[in-house]
């Protein structure tokens, strides 16, 4: 699985919330040589930093809505 906007892998090590300074904090978890590219680790878990909106989706959604009211209008 890749980023929409920026093309990087999404499931890969410095994006799971075992990784800590530069470790996997998991025990039984991998610790693959190349720690931002996409892997299969059976305990990976997206880190919560990553699961909150950013600015961009946030802006997308506003677009979104302005394009709705504004064709509602037309018709209300």
């Amino acid at each position: 699985m890749r980023c929409g906007n920026c093309g990087k892998d999404l499931r890969c090590c410095r994006h799971c919330r075992f990784f800590v300074a530069g470790d996997c904090i998991e025990s039984q978890g991998e610790n693959p040589s190349e720690r931002d590219r996409a892997n299969f680790c059976d305990w990976f878990s997206l880190n919560s930093v990553f699961r909150k909106p950013g600015e961009g989706s946030k802006k997308e959604r506003d677009t979104a809505r302005s394009a709705k009211a504004d064709f509602d209008s037309l018709f209300g």
